[in-house]
């Protein structure tokens, strides 16, 4: 009965280990991409040596690149600076990753998404934000976060964030993957070639409606679907 409980354990157990990032052999590795001056793809940094320890600094371990805001959307009042170990090799093997969001005054969002492989923790450093997810079952939390708030987003649950006040916001988010991914669900629904057939009556719009949304979002760049020829 024991053996049994212990198979029923681990059997639970590993699906989750298997999904998450792994677990580090030595303190840290800074890869060593042949001095390259350009970001590093993440497919493939497990290729690269780690640099001797002997050679590193200080300056090594920290990340210039989230002290201005990136580029704002004119459409949402967004502007988003991610950093993976693509950006600051550093996070390599730690099983992190972070970004800096900021909304333009009155109104700037950061459309619904989510991460499919990290939970999220978003702390506000100016503004007032309505920040928020909607779990599984269709449950929606959320509330306004003032300045030193933090709120927690779980891992592939749809979230978002939207300004609320006078002044521009920053917010700034951590998540416990270094690749965490984003599909940014405005985007991935009419920005994608999704057939429009389904489109149409998924949501109930009219032709006129759909080519509006997919001309906003953008053309898709390849056409997999048999039903788009």
């Amino acid at each position: 009965m024991a053996a049994h409980h212990l198979l029923l354990l681990l059997a639970a157990l590993l699906p989750a280990a298997a999904t998450a990032d792994p677990d580090a052999v030595q303190d840290y590795c800074v890869p060593d991409a042949g001095g390259r001056g350009r970001p590093l793809e993440l497919a493939l940094l497990p290729s690269y040596p780690c640099r001797s320890p002997a050679n590193l600094t200080a300056a090594d371990f920290a990340f210039a690149g989230v002290r201005t805001a990136g580029n704002f959307s004119a459409d949402t009042g967004f502007a988003g600076v991610s950093v993976t170990p693509s950006q600051f090799p550093a996070l390599h093997t730690l099983g992190v990753s972070f970004a800096r969001a900021d909304l333009s005054a009155a109104g700037g969002v950061n459309p619904p998404h989510y991460h499919p492989r990290a939970t999220e923790t978003a702390l506000v450093l100016a503004g007032r934000v309505y920040a928020g997810f909607v779990d599984s079952g269709g449950r929606i939390f959320a509330k306004v976060l003032e300045k030193g708030e933090v709120m927690v987003f779980p891992r592939a649950m749809v979230h978002f964030q939207m300004n609320v006040g006078d002044e521009p916001a920053t917010v700034y988010g951590t998540f416990n993957s270094e690749n965490p991914g984003i599909v940014r669900i405005p985007a991935t629904v009419f920005g994608s070639g999704i057939n429009g057939g389904v489109l149409e009556r998924a949501f109930g719009l009219s032709p006129a409606e759909l080519r509006r949304l997919e001309k906003r979002f953008g053309p898709p760049k390849t056409k997999l679907s048999e039903m788009d020829d």
